[in-house]
């Protein structure tokens, strides 16, 4: 077993998920909500993620602000922020697009801390596949006699230990995203 690899793609998979649940919507407005969105830009020739067409500041807690640096492709950002159906209304405010927050209701807040539920789920099923990969690999090597009966008990035992801290941490971050949710 390739401890690094497993671990490489444990780290992939909390990367995943922290920024999967940077763009799920709270009552805050954050850079996070549109900066992945990708845009059809320059007449659908390139797409780009809204982060590379412009700089998204928040000017206050229920707007997000989105200034193009190629002030022609303000209408295409706004475009594809709407085809992208994640719940908000861009406007278009001289060269400069504004987004309005409103205030979440407690139904909304419920359905959000739910897609964060099957999002965490979904992170804890792949690093519970690599884990079981890791340990095919370990079995494996202790059938071909490549390593010693204690030497497979040890690395399953530390495979194990890596699996528990990167769903720890995910689980830290769901916790925090969901604390985050239900403050009013």
């Amino acid at each position: 077993m390739d401890e690094t690899q497993v671990k490489d793609r444990m780290e992939q998979v909390l990367e995943l998920f922290r920024a999967d649940i940077g763009s799920i919507r709270t009552g805050r407005a954050t850079p996070s909500l549109v900066e992945d969105i990708i845009i059809d830009a320059y007449g659908g020739t390139s797409k780009l993620r809204v982060v590379e067409l412009a700089s998204i500041t928040v000017p206050d807690p229920q707007t997000v602000l989105i200034t193009p640096w190629d002030k022609s492709v303000v209408g295409e950002i706004r475009k594809g922020i709407e085809r992208a159906n994640i719940g908000i209304n861009p406007v278009i405010t001289s060269d400069a697009i504004r987004i309005s927050l409103s205030p979440m209701t407690s139904e909304d807040r419920e359905k959000y801390v739910k897609l964060l539920h099957q999002k965490l789920e979904g992170s804890r099923v792949m690093v519970r596949q690599a884990r079981q990969d890791g340990m095919h690999d370990i079995r494996k090597a202790a059938d071909s006699n490549d390593i010693t009966e204690d030497q497979q008990v040890l690395q399953e035992k530390k495979l194990q230990e890596t699996t528990d801290k990167y769903i720890e941490r995910i689980e830290e971050l769901g916790k925090a995203k969901e604390k985050e949710l239900r403050t009013l």
